[in-house]
């Protein structure tokens, strides 16, 4: 019976011929020197980058949180400005595709309700239908239905003829940004019209590793604007601009139409309270111009839905945090993205939690039976109460106060949502101070830890205040590293 041979296969692979001459041998020793010499070189390189990985301080560890439409990218964008100014100059320019189709799709949002308003259908009561584009003044009653029907005239058919080519051109910049498309709610509790509206408003999104900032910055590219993939670029985006141009005057009479405004009125579509609004005065001349160009506040207000974690590295450039690397995490908002939290929570220094006061009377969009504003309770107890996160320090934004005071000014009573909120007085500071002491509640009573945390008032689509608060932000935590290293 024959037995197995001993003998490793690699060694006998490797080891000489047996007719082997001095002269083979000579040259097989000096190729085998030759490569012990460069794996020593590198074995030595790796021992060298190891130790300066050791020798660099650790990035500092941010987590924004809140949920879906917070205010958390846009935070992430006031990093970005106030702290690394030459990353943000080189990217602002991508932005212009998105400001021009956040422009656009409010437009087309306009039309889509002008059609139906113009053409109703049976079944259609067309004057109290209560979609969630936008908020509601107030909690619909029979009283509030309309008794007249809005007058259309031959100027609002011109303006739907005018502007339909603005329907093609939102699909053509929705592509070129890699868009995918919105799953639409299923619920059988919203009505067709809400469903529709809805849609229109969160049908689309980009992955975000989807690199849609680099296809369209000049040269962001693999190739440079002169071969093919950047004249067609270039020839995409004059096009863009002359079509808005060539309906900027028509796009500015369709806002300011009275029947227009009452019609979204009637509708309770408060497009100026959605993210992405460029429909305010000035705001089309600007932008739809053949040679525009972003500013700094457009990139700040300009929204586009982004799915997966988004991890930014900025070095900061300048405040008190100057010379240092910040890891921020920009992690998705919305119910079915928040199982991808936990992994973040490990090593995590800070924690931005965003929580828009303004949205008391609004739904979810993934879930039309849960107050967007109970939700942001819901998930601030849970990050108080995770004890992974016992060691991180909370920042709390009670974001959106400019939304909140239109809001309070159009009539909208926080008591009417809100029964616990009782007689107080119906001003911005008194709501505002009401919900950051719910906040303060929710965290005394579930912190997994006693420590203290702050809390801040904030618009952040206002770049300058939102820069100042972010100083003050930058250097707490700057506080709490050097407390943790012994060196405060």
């Amino acid at each position: 019976m024959g037995h197995a041979s001993d003998v490793d296969p690699l060694t006998q692979a490797l080891a000489p011929p047996p007719d082997e001459t001095d002269e083979q041998r000579a040259e097989r020793l000096q190729k085998e020197e030759r490569a012990r010499r460069v794996s020593d070189e590198i074995d030595e390189q790796i021992r060298q980058e190891r130790a300066a990985l050791k020798k660099q301080k650790r990035p500092i560890k941010v987590l924004l949180l809140g949920q879906s439409e917070s205010g958390k990218s846009t935070t992430l964008k006031n990093f970005q400005l106030a702290y690394a100014g030459q990353a943000w100059a080189e990217e602002r320019i991508a932005w212009r595709t998105v400001i021009q189709l956040n422009l656009i799709r409010s437009v087309v949002n306009i039309l889509d309700v002008l059609n139906q308003e113009m053409t109703p259908t049976a079944g259609d009561d067309s004057g109290s239908s209560d979609s969630e584009d936008g908020p509601p003044a107030r909690p619909a009653t029979a009283s509030s239905a309309p008794t007249t029907p809005l007058r259309f005239s031959e100027k609002h058919r011109l303006l739907r003829l005018r502007l339909a080519p603005l329907r093609s051109l939102q699909g053509d910049l929705q592509m070129r940004l890699g868009a995918c498309d919105w799953p639409t709610p299923k619920s059988g509790a919203e009505s067709g019209v809400e469903s529709t509206a809805k849609a229109r408003a969160q049908d689309f999104f980009v992955w975000s590793n989807a690199g849609w900032k680099a296809a369209l910055r000049p040269n962001g590219g693999r190739r440079s604007l002169e071969d093919a993939r950047g004249r067609r670029r270039a020839v995409e985006d004059g096009e863009t601009a002359e079509v808005l141009a060539s309906c900027a005057e028509d796009i500015k009479t369709l806002w300011a139409d009275d029947v227009v405004q009452e019609m979204l009125h009637r509708r309770r579509l408060r497009l100026d309270l959605l993210p992405g609004f460029f429909l305010q005065s000035g705001d089309v001349d600007r932008i739809a111009r053949r040679d525009y160009t972003p500013s700094d506040d457009d990139v700040v207000r300009a929204r586009l839905r982004t799915l997966g974690v988004q991890e930014h590295r900025i070095h900061f450039e300048s405040g008190p945090a100057a010379g240092t690397e910040w890891c921020l995490y920009d992690v998705g908002g919305s119910r079915t993205q928040r199982a991808a939290w936990q992994p973040y929570f490990d090593d995590c220094d800070a924690i931005i939690f965003l929580a828009p006061i303004s949205c008391f009377d609004e739904k979810l969009a993934e879930d039309r039976n849960v107050n967007r504003l109970e939700d942001s309770f819901a998930l601030w107890k849970m990050i108080c109460s995770n004890k992974l996160l016992s060691r991180a320090q909370i920042i709390l934004f009670l974001n959106k106060c400019d939304l909140l005071e239109k809001k309070l000014k159009s009539g909208v009573r926080v008591r009417d949502w809100v029964t616990s909120f009782g007689n107080r007085k119906n001003d911005v500071q008194t709501v505002a101070q009401y919900f950051a002491q719910h906040f303060k509640e929710i965290a005394k009573q579930n912190a997994s830890v006693l420590r203290p945390f702050r809390v801040h008032l904030t618009s952040v689509i206002d770049t300058q205040a939102t820069a100042l608060t972010l100083g003050v932000v930058g250097e707490s935590i700057l506080r709490s590293q050097l407390r943790d290293a012994d060196l405060l």
